[in-house]
Parts: C-alpha cells; sequence; structure tokens
C-alpha cells in the first residue's frame, strides 16, 4: 500500500498554520484502506460541505482541499469549542497503480471519501497453462 498512496508532507502539526491567511489552516486527518481493486482515502473536515472541496490532480500530486464554516446556532451562545472556523488542505503522492481517470469522490457529513481504482496494468492476474 505504501507505494501507491504516499503523503507529500511530512509534517504532523495538529495546530492551524496560518501564514500569510486570515483563517487558519488545518490538516484533517485521514485514513487510507487498500482492498483488491484499488485504495479507499476517507478525511474528516467538520463545517466543509460538498459545494466547499477542492480536489486536483497534477503529476500523480493529489491536492485536497476544503472551505469551512462552523455556524452558530440562533437562541445559544458558544460556552466551549474543540472545533475551530478554518479551511483543511491534504497533499498526497500517488503511484502509477492508481487509475487517475477513474478517481471517484463524494462528501457526506464533513467526510470526504476517495475511491481511488487499481490501474488495469497494476491488477494481478492469473496466466492460463496449456498442455502441448
Amino acid at each position: 500500500m505504501s507505494t501507491e498512496v504516499r503523503e507529500t508532507e511530512e509534517t504532523t502539526a495538529a495546530e492551524p498554520v496560518r501564514g500569510d491567511r486570515d483563517t487558519p489552516v488545518f490538516r484533517p486527518r485521514a485514513d487510507i484502506r487498500e482492498g483488491k481493486g484499488g485504495v479507499t482515502l476517507t478525511l474528516e473536515m467538520p463545517g466543509v460541505g460538498p459545494d466547499g472541496v477542492d480536489i486536483d490532480l497534477d503529476r500523480r500530486v493529489l491536492t485536497i482541499r476544503g472551505r469551512g464554516r462552523v455556524t452558530q446556532p440562533e437562541g445559544f451562545r458558544q460556552v466551549y469549542a474543540e472545533y475551530a472556523e478554518g479551511d483543511y488542505e491534504r497533499v498526497f503522492t500517488l503511484s502509477e497503480e492508481i487509475d487517475e481517470a477513474a478517481i471517484r469522490a463524494g462528501m457526506a457529513n464533513g467526510v470526504l471519501t476517495l475511491e481511488l481504482p487499481r490501474a488495469e496494468a497494476a491488477k494481478p492476474r492469473r496466466i492460463e497453462v496449456r498442455a502441448g
């Protein structure tokens, strides 16, 4: 699996990075699962909807960005918060075994799921031996 998807950034900072931006940028937590057909990548991005996600793929580098906004319910005041308003960004490098043209993404309840299918040429195949 490590040959198929690799995180490009080597940092493990849990704190947001501000840089030149007014909004902090968080590194979303990710799970990577491998199956026979390919890899599934799942990222948590609370407060981000499907219209707030940008996914770019350039020369096997997969960049995922999410614009998150925390909304305060009317009639309540915030007493305590563990989620801060901010954006999300994560970068991964894909191996040549991933079929870039067949990648699919879906977003539900602040969780982004990407299906990264294995290219046909990279899938194991059985070779039949014929007699004579």
